[in-house]
């Protein structure tokens, strides 16, 4: 089964009924399409029934991972690759991974009841995708995003500092607004150009639209007592993007290829702070301001 997410194809072999993958990956669907001609694949994954750990001799623990919704170990092979051990909120083992030193060829094994199983490999696919795609000025960020005249704005922010009620007060009181992803979209540079995708990945919001547009900015929410827009220092921008981004610091070589996809966002995109209150008016402000930028 193939699916094009953010413009990458990756491909999920599986014995068993297409239904059953179907309804594993229900937020999948709008991005199932068969491989373009002369399209490359960026990641290839068998769902396996059984898989074993890799001896503990032939690896190496980098760290155990909070996921938000659970635990993930990683664990550094000796030939390069990776074993991620995903576990759910109640520490509960629900998957193992194994891939390849730069995610092209990966194995996974599910464990528990369907629900699990679906949580498991949603979560599988998501870091392989994160970890593969970096490779190719491709990065999935933790953010909220709203559409408005072609231009795509995603909002960051520390969990429940207001991402979505800010995409919320776009869609109530800015005409010609629709919601592009709620959690994890997808950002990639084409042509020297900022791209924004949707994704599979919406976190509780279900929103999973295959579409993509220019990226109009990046805006890191903070509250405060009065509505205003304070744009960010090129260092500051790098940062404020680099910790909405998925990586691993403890792989060099891909963390400074993050690093380096970062740094071309950040020259080619507004990356600006919105102080605000959760009102009405803290949309309406954005809003102007950034349009004025574009």
């Amino acid at each position: 089964m193939t699916y094009c997410i953010g413009g990458h194809y990756i491909r999920l072999n599986f014995d068993g009924d297409e239904a059953v993958l179907d309804a594993l990956l229900h937020s999948f669907l709008p991005f199932k399409k068969e491989l373009a001609e002369g399209s490359n694949i960026l990641f290839e994954i068998d769902i396996v029934r059984k898989l074993k750990e890799i001896p503990e001799e032939e690896r190496r623990l980098i760290r155990d991972v909070d996921t938000g919704n659970g635990m993930t170990r990683v664990d550094k092979l000796k030939d390069g690759g990776y074993q991620f051990l995903v576990r759910d909120i109640f520490g509960t083992p629900c998957a193992l991974l194994i891939t390849s030193r730069k995610f092209e060829n990966c194995k996974v094994a599910l464990r528990g009841d369907f629900g699990t199983k679906r949580f498991a490999l949603n979560n599988a696919l998501m870091l392989t995708y994160a970890f593969s795609a970096a490779y190719y000025d491709t990065l999935l960020i933790h953010a909220s995003v709203v559409r408005h005249a072609e231009r795509a704005y995603a909002f960051t922010a520390k969990s429940g500092t207001g991402k979505s009620t800010q995409v919320a007060n776009w869609m109530r009181n800015i005409e010609g607004c629709d919601i592009v992803n709620d959690d994890n979209p997808i950002i990639r540079i084409i042509e020297g150009k900022s791209i924004l995708y949707g994704s599979p990945w919406s976190g509780k919001t279900p929103c999973y639209r295959n579409i993509s547009c220019k990226l109009g900015a990046v805006v890191l929410i903070e509250r405060d007592d009065h509505n205003h827009v304070e744009p960010l220092q090129p260092l500051t921008a790098f940062t404020t993007l680099l910790t909405a981004c998925s990586a691993m610091k403890w792989d060099e070589d891909l963390y400074q290829k993050v690093c380096s996809t970062v740094s071309q966002f950040v020259e080619t995109t507004q990356v600006v702070t919105l102080h605000c209150l959760p009102d009405a008016d803290s949309a309406i402000t954005c809003c102007k301001y950034l349009e004025k930028g574009n």
